[in-house]
């Protein structure tokens, strides 16, 4: 069996003497791993570091085979990332949140997703947005997908400031207010009816983000699968912010 395809560099370990499994999201065969044979080498290693981007063709005798990957480099994003904290978090943490899926599931938007986001690590202002989008694409993808579009209530389309912790949905401002202090807030990049996009969002609306995704991320997936909150998604966080109030 073969095929070729794109794909973004997760990690890789060692395999005997000179040869690597490597991780990889591609585009359209999912999360998936194969054998590099000289994966261990002075001219692979900086091509095999996470965060890059390569062309490969898998070959394996059967499919669920793991194979073997013959890569050829793409965008070398690897060393502009482990320049900066935000790059060095944001990467690992991206890692930990393609590994919640099935391997070899294909999630094609998903990884467009992640190529757009590791070309944005290194602004911090614009990251921060585009994770909270992606933790939300990736609540979507594994079936937990929030209801952000109109009042759980009543229907409106207009004023939505909260989230519903029951239901995922959003509520607006009249009808939540009676529950105010058991809603979650719905920040302002995320309403659909907001009029200044132009401006980034604001340190508190960031971690009203992160703090929506973070409770279903943990009641969906973490809590139920009985793992861990990821240190690096922790990290990344407050990263983010501690640079943002340090740049307001």
């Amino acid at each position: 069996m073969e095929w070729q395809d794109e794909g973004l560099i997760l990690g890789s370990r060692k395999h005997g003497e000179t040869s690597a499994i490597v991780e990889m999201m591609t585009q359209n065969h999912g999360r998936h791993l194969g054998l590099v044979r000289g994966g261990r080498s002075a001219r692979m290693r900086p091509v095999l570091q996470p965060g890059n981007s390569a062309t490969i063709v898998w070959r394996a005798r059967l499919e669920d085979h793991l194979g073997m990957f013959a890569i050829e480099p793409g965008k070398l994003r690897a060393a502009e990332l482990m320049a900066s904290p935000s790059g060095i978090y944001g990467v690992q943490m991206l890692a930990c949140h393609l590994r919640l899926l099935p391997e070899r599931d294909p999630h094609p938007g998903l990884y467009e997703a992640a190529s757009v986001l590791l070309d944005n690590f290194s602004f911090p202002e614009i990251a921060a947005s585009l994770m909270v989008r992606f933790e939300l694409a990736l609540l979507d993808e594994l079936g937990f997908g929030l209801d952000l579009k109109s009042c759980a209530a009543t229907g409106q389309t207009n004023d939505l400031v909260f989230v519903s912790p029951k239901s995922g949905r959003a509520v607006s401002a009249d009808a939540g207010k009676p529950w105010s202090d058991r809603m979650l807030v719905l920040p302002d990049f995320l309403r659909g009816t907001r009029k200044d996009t132009s401006s980034m969002p604001s340190v508190t609306s960031i971690e009203d983000g992160f703090r929506l995704t973070g409770f279903f991320l943990e009641r969906h997936i973490y809590g139920a699968r009985g793992i861990r909150h990821p240190d690096e998604r922790l990290g990344f966080i407050k990263n983010l912010v501690k640079q943002e109030k340090s740049n307001g």
